[in-house]
């Protein structure tokens, strides 16, 4: 393993223990997981989170800022500690470590949801039990709104993608079109 994986996987481990032993491993990690992937699409956040001429304070009142009242004081509490190290480049990766070994623990797989709009919780419920169904594992969903996907939901487990767009429902009957033509 690699020096930056293995710093990666120690900031995941101890981020994976503190939320544990505070009791909110599944709501920290929840809104770890909605913040990376904000971090992710959005560039002027990364690129202040990940900016070494811009201090820790203003960084943190940035995370104060976006999250403050929405997110709990512990999974703010633990981004604040990553960005106080420097580490703002790689919090993606160290929260999706973090959710990976949260998984493992559960022994359950993550499925990454992107849907245009929030599913409803039934929906939702439905969902994890068809991955589970084609995985053979409980499936726990992050799910994220992408107003890129049309319609439908893509979503990932692993290497596996199940995509029920209607983008693909249409790319696959344009292709019956032209097999039958």
């Amino acid at each position: 393993m690699a020096n930056d994986e293995r710093m990666i996987q120690g900031y995941a481990r101890a981020l994976f223990s503190v939320a544990e032993a505070e009791g909110s491993l599944d709501e920290v990690e929840d809104q770890l997981y909605q913040f990376a992937k904000t971090v992710e699409r959005e560039g002027g956040l990364r690129e202040a989170l990940m900016d070494p001429q811009l201090p820790s304070d203003r960084k943190r009142a940035v995370l104060q800022a976006l999250l403050g009242g929405r997110a709990s004081p512990h999974a703010v509490a633990l981004l604040e500690f990553v960005i106080d190290r420097g580490r703002g480049k790689d919090l993606p990766r160290i929260i999706d470590a973090l959710v990976r070994l949260a998984a493992e623990r559960q022994r359950r797989a993550v499925a990454e949801v992107r849907a245009a709009v929030p599913l409803h919780e039934e929906h939702r419920r439905r969902l994890a039990e068809a991955l589970g169904t084609a995985t053979g594992k409980d499936v726990e969903l992050h799910v994220v709104v992408d107003p890129s996907v049309i319609g439908g939901v893509v979503a990932r487990v692993g290497d596996q993608v199940f995509d029920g767009t209607i983008r693909r429902k249409l790319q696959l009957a344009r292709e019956q079109l032209v097999r039958t033509g």
